[in-house]
């Protein structure tokens, strides 16, 4: 069995938390694996079944879902010499689990997509490209398809780590609370760049001021808002830190304000930091290490934005890439890429603390997954 890692994105329901949810699992394709997968969680024992095959196709490397949970989006290799990095559409049957293929376009970037978000309308599919530092806006059709990219944006420069900053590496991108803007982590050139969305023709145009910086050399990776918008929770991936800015809506100006790293004071041995998350009730944050193999545990200041250390918490396993906390806040999935394995915990929603609950699951090479509320 291949290295797994398992990150997981949140599609809330429109009314209320559903006691059952579908969960996609996207993979590196191996003998193990042959592409998406789907398993149902029960929210009230935090139970996963087995997973089935959903969708036959190869590395389906990150997924997104559409706002109203009837689409869902892959990120995939294409086996192309002139094309190797493309997006998937399909439908999602919200009772069987099984995905319907629709229609498949170029990611807009000469490499695999890394990472995939859908805007608040549901009209605009926004692609990260690590290999070539680039990302795509696609338009939604009104069937779920896609369409062919409107706005391409390539970026260019270097880091001061030329084993990893050698040049631009898209590896995330977000759309703001308001849907106003889109936000892209550039790994290789440690800034957050910051796009103005137009959601009716999918165009991005850069902002004023267009982007934000890290520390030289810690390569943001992933971020996540707070629940009113008004700060921001990077991940830095080289750094193994945390830097909270705060985020004017209006104008997408953003200020830094703390960061603390995610390593205990005394760990000497190397580690990446890759997924962060924030609680439903927004008052803790999450955020993993590879290397430590735990998840770090921050209480968040709701006027200031600022984070306390709360606990390290063992993922039970090694390299944790990514993590996600259910819709409900009772239970998180820590996935362990070196271990393959997806370990349970419950969540404290007083304290934030982590709980493993002794289930383990075994799991072929998975690399995202996604919530969709069953029916």
């Amino acid at each position: 069995m291949k290295h797994l890692c398992l990150c997981l994105w949140l599609l809330w329901p429109a009314a209320g938390f559903a006691r059952e949810f579908l969960v996609y699992f996207g993979t590196y394709t191996a003998p193990d694996s042959q592409g998406i997968y789907v398993s149902r969680l029960d929210t009230d024992t935090g139970r996963l079944s087995a997973p089935e095959l959903a969708a036959k196709i190869n590395n389906p490397s990150f997924l997104a879902v559409s706002p109203i949970g009837h689409f869902l989006y892959a990120g995939t290799d294409t086996n192309s010499p002139k094309i190797s990095g493309a997006v998937r559409a399909f439908a999602i049957n919200n009772t069987t689990g099984q995905l319907t293929p629709l229609n498949q376009k170029n990611s807009g970037g000469n490499s695999s997509p890394c990472h995939l978000a859908v805007d608040a309308t549901g009209r605009c599919l926004f692609v990260a490209n690590y290999g070539t530092g680039s990302l795509a806006a696609l338009p939604v059709l009104a069937d779920g398809q896609l369409g062919d990219a409107v706005t391409m944006i390539q970026h260019s420069g270097t880091g001061p780590n030329p084993a990893r900053q050698a040049g631009p590496h898209a590896h995330s991108v977000y759309p703001s609370p308001d849907n106003r803007f889109v936000l892209n982590c550039d790994l290789g050139l440690d800034k957050i760049f910051i796009y103005r969305l137009d959601p009716a023709t999918a165009k991005l145009t850069p902002a004023d001021p267009p982007f934000a910086m890290v520390a030289p050399g810690a390569g943001p990776r992933h971020l996540t808002f707070s629940r009113d918008g008004k700060f921001i929770y990077v991940v830095n991936e080289m750094g193994s830190s945390i830097t909270a800015f705060s985020f004017a809506a209006k104008s997408a100006a953003i200020k830094e304000l703390q960061t603390v790293s995610t390593l205990p004071p005394d760990f000497s041995g190397n580690n990446t930091a890759a997924e962060i998350v924030l609680h439903p009730n927004g008052k803790f944050l999450y955020a993993s290490n590879r290397g430590h193999d735990n998840l770090a545990v921050f209480a968040v200041d709701p006027k200031t934005g600022r984070l306390t250390f709360i606990e390290h918490q063992s993922t039970r396993g090694h390299l944790p890439r990514c993590f996600a906390i259910d819709p409900t806040g009772h239970w998180l999935l820590a996935e362990n890429q070196a271990s393959d394995s997806v370990v349970v915990f419950t969540v404290d929603a007083a304290t934030g603390k982590l709980q493993p609950t002794g289930q383990t699951l075994a799991i072929g090479t998975p690399v995202c997954a996604v919530f969709v509320e069953a029916k």
